[in-house]
């Protein structure tokens, strides 16, 4: 079982000495992490999403981040791949320096970004993305263990060149896909790639992807394997506040996701500009949320949109680990008992502080992973055998 935490870099004051200081503040959780046991940090890779995600350039934070620690793993989740964005030779040649420089810690997602937003900026309709996204994803693998390029696609056409450097693990890190919807958890699975299971469902939604998830890798056909190395993993995010304090840990928590679920319905859907709160008024979030739930959904009926999961799960304000170690404990075994093989807490949202990040951290490291692999070593845990205890 593992246990890492998942960057966005999102921020409420967007000033330059904001940015500087959150910047450096997720730096020194990583550190934190990596001297506490953790196993891993993930950065996602988001262009133009003020507030939401100033996380623009994982490669050169995560190389950062790689030298200040000596164990943790450093996770791209995702890099996404348009070639305007990120060609796929640069991809090749930033993982292959970040894996040695490393000492082979890299993990490597794959993906296409979420929003018009970000397509646009590089010329792109987001709507066209998914084959020229197919082919970079076959291809990148195929440089790092080869060493070289010659390639004649249908979105790329790359002579053949010896590409350098060649990446520490062999043929190539762990691959991985952000996956929300069912069919990305269809395309995980059958290309033999790991799942980077993001939103708010809980236990309910993990246990259902990841039936899908293992139904797909384990009826992959061998011609659809992307790389060279299958990887079957699913990490499951945990949106997370963990104090002594529970119940100001849980007002901070539901205060934070209702900032982050307004922020993604603004750039996403083209909602209302998120608003935030200070954490002494006493707006009732929960409530907020219930309300925006049920305008939304109506909306989506409006629109004959069907109401799923994944488009609603941000409203959702119990499927959370907001509060004591015990709270924590409790969510995160449910979401090993729904089959996660990662749980990847996400702290940094919706303007908490850096002194409740720290202590949320240390909170879990000391009080919730301990027990949870102790759990897992357990007769009592359903996947025991899955997990490899």
């Amino acid at each position: 079982m593992k246990f890492s935490l998942m960057f966005e870099a999102q921020m409420v004051d967007t000033s330059r000495a904001n940015e500087r200081k959150l910047f450096n503040d997720i730096v020194e959780q990583c550190v934190l992490a990596d001297e506490l046991g953790y196993d891993g940090i993930w950065a996602v890779e988001h262009t133009a999403l003020t507030q939401y995600a100033h996380m623009s350039a994982p490669e050169t934070f995560l190389a950062f981040v790689a030298g200040k620690t000596k164990k943790i793993r450093i996770g791209h989740g995702v890099v996404c791949l348009p070639p305007a964005m990120n060609h796929p030779v640069k991809v090749a040649e930033r993982i292959a320096t970040l894996d040695i420089l490393s000492n082979g810690r890299v993990d490597f997602g794959m993906g296409k970004g979420g929003t018009q937003q970000e397509s646009g900026t590089f010329g792109y309709d987001i709507n066209d993305l998914a084959p020229q996204i197919d082919e970079m994803m076959y291809l990148i693998p195929k440089i790092l263990k080869d060493g070289f390029v010659e390639h004649d696609g249908k979105y790329v056409k790359i002579p053949r060149r010896p590409i350098h450097p060649s990446p520490v693990q062999e043929p190539h890190p762990p691959l991985f896909m952000a996956c929300t919807r069912t069919d990305s958890l269809v395309t995980a699975g059958s290309r033999g790639i790991g799942a980077l299971v993001m939103g708010f469902g809980g236990r309910e939604e993990i246990f259902e992807k990841n039936k899908i998830y293992r139904d797909s890798f384990r009826n992959r056909k061998i011609e659809d394997q992307v790389g060279f190395r299958p990887t079957e993993h699913l990490a499951a995010l945990c949106p997370t506040v963990v104090l002594k304090d529970r119940v100001r840990a849980r007002r901070l928590g539901v205060r934070a996701q209702r900032f982050l679920g307004e922020s993604i319905r603004y750039w996403y859907a083209g909602g209302p500009q998120p608003i935030f709160l200070d954490e002494n008024d006493a707006t009732d979030d929960a409530a907020i949320l219930a309300r925006q739930r049920e305008d939304f959904v109506a909306f989506l009926g409006e629109q004959k949109i069907p109401v799923t999961s994944e488009k609603i799960d941000q409203f959702q304000v119990n499927n959370d680990a907001y509060g004591d170690a015990e709270d924590c404990r409790r969510q995160v075994q449910g979401l090993v008992d729904a089959g996660a093989d990662e749980i990847m807490f996400m702290i940094n949202m919706g303007g908490i502080s850096q002194d409740v990040m720290l202590e949320s951290i240390r909170i879990i490291a000391e009080e919730v992973i301990p027990q949870i692999r102790e759990y897992c070593r357990s007769e009592s845990n359903p996947n025991r055998a899955a997990v490899g205890a």
